[in-house]
C-alpha cells in the first residue's frame, strides 16, 4: 500500500479509494485492500492527517450488509449512484433508515453507528472520515446491545 503523490491516468475508485488530507491534497491508495495489514499500513501513512483526513471510494453490492460501524473522528457521507440503498442509523436503540436512489446521499453523524443494505445490484460512494472506525457484527439489531461496546455515542 502506498500513496500515490501525482496520477495523471483515470483512478477507478472501486479498486484505488483517494485519500484527501491536510493541504487540501488528494492521494490515490495504491494497493488498498479491507485487510488488517493493509489498513494499518494506511492509518499509518495517513496518520499526520489525523481527524481531518478522508477516504473517498466506491461499494458495489448486492444485499445486506453484515456489520454496524461508526467514525467517531467525523462525518461521513453516502450517495447512492446506482441502484436502492437504505441506510439504518441506531438511534438510541431506535432504528432511523433513510431509503437512497441514485444522486442521493445522506450524512452519517460523527459516532453514530450505522449499517448499509443493498436492494439489489448497487453502487454507492462514501467521503469517511476513517480515523478510530469501529465496526460490530450485524448479528443482532442494534450494535449497542453488542457486548463491550460503552460511552456516549454522538447524535
Amino acid at each position: 500500500m502506498r500513496l500515490v503523490q501525482h496520477e495523471p491516468d483515470a483512478i477507478d475508485l472501486r479498486t484505488t479509494p483517494v485519500h484527501l488530507g491536510l493541504g487540501s491534497r488528494a492521494h490515490p491508495v495504491e494497493g488498498f485492500a479491507w485487510d488488517p495489514e493493509v489498513l494499518r499500513a494506511y492509518s499509518a501513512a495517513v496518520a499526520a492527517d489525523g481527524a481531518e483526513g478522508r477516504l473517498v471510494t466506491i461499494f458495489d453490492g448486492d444485499g445486506p450488509g453484515d456489520h454496524w460501524e461508526r467514525h467517531p473522528a467525523g462525518d461521513e457521507l453516502v450517495v447512492c449512484l446506482s441502484g436502492s440503498v437504505t441506510v439504518t442509523r441506531d438511534a438510541e436503540g431506535v432504528p432511523d433508515r433513510v431509503v437512497l436512489g441514485p444522486g442521493e446521499a445522506t450524512v452519517n453523524p460523527a459516532g453514530t453507528w450505522h449499517a448499509v443494505d443493498m436492494a439489489g445490484p448497487a453502487s454507492l460512494l462514501t467521503i469517511t472520515a476513517g480515523l478510530g472506525t469501529e465496526h460490530r457484527p450485524r448479528t443482532q439489531a442494534h450494535p449497542t446491545e453488542h457486548v463491550g461496546v460503552s460511552g456516549p455515542r454522538t447524535p
